[in-house]
C-alpha cells in the first residue's frame, strides 16, 4: 500500500492507496522539434524510434515505490522525474514520479520490457488535479542526479513543454468515465540536461510558483552485480 498526504484549496488529508494499475505515457512533448530531440536522444543509445507519439506503455503496479533506497540489475539504469496522475476514489490527483529504466535493456529487448525492469519512485505528496490544471504550464519540472560524487542539475522546464493529463487521458481512454481509480499515470519527461546518464542518487521536485508549494523525492541507487 501507499501513502500520500493529499492537499487541495480547502483540505489536507492523509490517505493509503492500492496501486491497480500503472500506465506510463512516452514522448508526451508539446514542441515537435523538442520531441525529436528526446527520440533523437534515445536513439543515439540505441532504443527503438516509437512506433506512434504519445505511446502507452504498462508495467506491474508492483513496481511503484516510495523507498528512499531502491535497487536494480546493473550499472545502466537512470531516473527521469515525471508528473504523476493518481487515480483515487473520489478523483484525479497530481504527483512525482520517476521512470527509473533500464537502458541497456532498453536497446536489447526493447522500451516496453525495460520499464518492466526497474521499480518507479514515486514522492508522498499529491495535489488535487482539477485545481492546478488551469495553471500546468507554469508548473516547474527539475530533477538533480549525483554522478561521480557530484550533484548536478539533470532536468528542468516547465510543463508547458508536455501535453495535458487531459489530453493523455482522452488518447488512454482506459474507461468511459476517465482513468479507473487505482491506475497511476506517469505523464512523460524532459530531456536530461547534458544526455541521459546512470547516477548513485536522483532528487526530484514539482514546483507550482502561483502557490508557492513544491512536491520533492530523493532516493539512492544501489547497484547490484550481474553474474552468469
Amino acid at each position: 500500500m501507499l501513502t500520500f498526504d493529499r492537499f487541495s484549496a480547502e483540505t489536507y488529508d492523509r490517505i493509503t492507496f492500492e496501486a491497480r494499475a500503472l500506465v506510463l505515457a512516452g514522448w508526451t512533448g508539446r514542441d515537435p522539434a523538442a520531441l525529436r530531440l528526446h527520440i533523437e536522444e534515445l536513439a543515439n543509445l540505441g532504443v527503438p524510434r516509437p512506433t506512434s507519439v504519445p505511446i502507452f506503455y504498462r508495467a506491474s503496479a508492483a513496481n511503484i515505490t516510495q523507498a528512499e533506497r531502491v535497487e536494480v540489475l546493473g550499472p545502466d539504469t537512470s531516473g527521469e522525474a515525471e508528473p504523476v496522475v493518481v487515480a483515487c476514489a473520489d478523483g484525479l490527483w497530481l504527483g512525482l514520479g520517476s521512470d527509473h529504466t533500464d537502458r541497456k535493456a532498453e536497446t536489447i529487448m526493447g522500451v516496453a520490457a525495460s520499464k518492466q525492469l526497474c521499480p518507479k519512485p514515486l514522492a508522498r505528496t499529491l495535489w488535487r488535479l482539477d485545481e492546478v490544471a488551469p495553471r500546468w504550464d507554469r508548473i516547474i519540472l527539475r530533477s538533480y542526479a549525483t554522478i561521480d560524487g557530484a550533484r548536478m542539475l539533470y532536468q528542468e522546464g516547465t510543463l508547458a513543454a508536455m501535453r495535458t493529463p487531459a489530453d493523455l487521458i482522452s488518447r488512454l481512454a482506459l474507461d468511459s468515465r476517465g482513468l479507473v481509480p487505482g491506475t497511476v499515470l506517469f505523464c512523460g519527461t524532459l530531456s536530461a540536461i547534458s544526455g541521459i546518464r546512470p547516477a548513485s542518487r536522483f532528487e526530484m521536485e514539482l514546483e507550482d510558483p502561483t502557490s508557492g508549494r513544491k512536491i520533492s523525492h530523493a532516493y539512492d541507487i544501489t547497484v547490484l552485480q550481474i553474474v552468469s
